[in-house]
């Protein structure tokens, strides 16, 4: 069983910037594609960024030009650059393989986006 912790949330102003990170009990970036995901009050799960195995990298049009998914495979962590935060992306924050596995959901890190 494959165990994601997510890290790096915190509250921090409109126009600032976190970088989360996503730490894997085993090595599987090179092997699964991956994503990050966001779940708002009241909102649905939604995808944001994926990382393919090869390294190509997708972004949902809302935080493109933003956001920057990347890896390092030798530490099993991957993490999500967000720079120009906007209230909008105030939202719990999750990694899990792309497409996701419901078997392997953390417990998110929060991101608060607020002055």
């Amino acid at each position: 069983q494959v165990q994601l912790v997510e890290s790096g949330g915190g509250l921090v102003q409109p126009g600032g910037s976190l970088r989360l990170s996503c730490a894997a009990s085993t090595s599987i970036f090179s092997i699964y594609a991956m994503g990050w995901y966001r779940q708002a009050p009241g909102k649905q799960r939604e995808w944001v960024a994926r990382l393919a195995s090869g390294g190509n990298t997708y972004y949902t049009d809302s935080v493109k030009g933003r956001f920057t998914i990347s890896r390092d495979n030798s530490k099993n962590t991957m993490y999500l650059q967000m720079n120009s935060l906007k209230p909008e992306d105030t939202a719990l924050y999750y990694c899990n393989t792309y497409p996701r596995n419901n078997d392997w959901w953390g417990q998110g890190t929060q991101v608060t986006v607020s002055s």
